[in-house]
């Protein structure tokens, strides 16, 4: 077991109060909070070992280029990539899939071609690819779900056509909380010879990701929801993969040599980093994922649900309320949505009582078009939160209930 107490204090947001009430932060499917230790990470490397990176022969270069590579070092053992020249710094996820769309699709995809997306994605990992079929002419397909959420793998077998050339597909659902059976997805398209791209952004902070037990081409994820800083991800990729796409981007960095004629490019990961990177933010990605793996990302996991579990028998209990995905597998997220009651309403009442929830369609509206629905009230659980904070929540959702009817 987690010893919450304790890992509260690592983070000092904690402490603060929201409208006069202790803040509970249910809203770590857009973003974490940040411990302590990477918000003291990236005030000494501004403090005491910042430069710009690679090529200074000045100490203070070489050590925060160390500290910079070092980082992509923890990011490969985390995901047990084989080799840190796999591990590509982004700005986040919608970056990565960008990265993919545009050095991969846009180099390999011609008119007719299929990409195969699932009913749940988030908007980051449609529209790319709906730019490249504007572009290219190639066919977006869509994996569908069914009213728990679940995704029906023999539906997605269907659709494996000799025409298609990407399965991009998230691995847990940011609204529904959904878990896909992503190796199983995996090697169904493998055997199709079909490459696919995971956005990890929902499972890299709550549960174990090896992408080579999974056999991911490509995974990806944002720094920010796995309590390190914004402004920086991870695009994962095969190596034989990076070796053949082109640049995303060009620029300082990603180069070996430049004329007016011809340019060549650095081997992988720099050949896809091109400019001067978020240097503090990499760095600080480092610390957060070295935090996580000191807690235990299964013990994480295992935290969350029973958060998710207490949370939902609670919530099952209020006959205004229905939840909106109810797979059994799911990671800790409960959307939901309250009878005559528009779900705006619900998360000021919440704000009230000093708790945050994300309220609206996440980013989400073909799920949301599909369940026939504007928006919904979403829960989304992280390692600090705690059964009396569900209670606390339980209690202000019944008062806001209340108010409004």
């Amino acid at each position: 077991m987690l010893d919450i107490n304790k890992i509260r204090k690592d983070f000092p947001i904690l402490k603060i109060k929201s409208n006069n009430k202790d803040l509970i932060f249910f809203d770590n499917g857009a973003s974490s909070q940040k411990p302590k230790v990477v918000l003291d990470k990236i005030k000494e490397i501004y403090e005491t070992k910042y430069a710009n990176i690679h090529r200074g022969i000045y100490s203070l270069s070489q050590q925060s280029t160390k500290a910079y590579e070092e980082s992509r070092k923890i990011i490969q053992k985390f995901l047990n990539a084989k080799s840190e020249k796999e591990i590509i710094f982004v700005r986040g996820a919608t970056e990565a899939i960008n990265l993919v769309a545009q050095s991969f699709g846009l180099n390999n995809f011609k008119k007719g071609d299929e990409v195969i997306l699932s009913q749940m994605e988030h908007h980051s990992n449609i529209v790319p690819w709906q730019l490249l079929r504007d572009r290219l002419g190639i066919k977006i397909n869509v994996i569908p779900i069914n009213q728990d959420g679940d995704i029906d793998l023999n539906n997605f077998k269907k659709l494996l056509s000799n025409k298609v050339k990407l399965v991009s597909i998230l691995h847990v659902s940011n609204a529904l909380g959904t878990i896909v059976p992503i190796k199983e997805l995996i090697s169904i398209s493998h055997k199709k010879k079909i490459p696919v791209l995971v956005d990890g952004c929902q499972s890299v902070p709550h549960m174990k990701v090896d992408v080579q037990n999974l056999d991911a081409d490509f995974y990806c994820f944002s720094g920010h929801k796995i309590y390190g800083p914004t402004g920086i991800g991870i695009l994962y990729s095969k190596k034989y993969l990076l070796e053949k796409m082109l640049p995303y981007q060009g620029g300082g960095e990603m180069i070996s040599e430049v004329t007016f004629k011809k340019t060549t490019y650095q081997e992988p990961p720099h050949k896809y980093e091109a400019g001067t990177p978020n240097i503090v933010g990499s760095i600080a990605l480092g610390t957060a994922i070295d935090y996580v793996k000191n807690i235990n990302i299964e013990k994480i996991f295992q935290h969350e649900q029973n958060l998710l579990n207490y949370a939902t028998d609670k919530i099952k209990s209020l006959n205004e309320v229905k939840i909106i995905g109810t797979s059994k597998n799911k990671a800790g997220i409960i959307s939901f949505i309250v009878k005559n009651t528009h779900p705006n309403d619900i998360g000021v009442i919440l704000d009230n009582h000093g708790i945050a929830v994300r309220t609206g369609h996440h980013c989400c509206q073909p799920l949301m078009q599909f369940y026939n629905i504007p928006a919904t009230v979403r829960a989304s659980f992280g390692l600090y939160n705690t059964l009396d904070e569900i209670d606390s929540f339980i209690d202000a959702l019944k008062n806001a209930i209340n108010l409004l009817r």
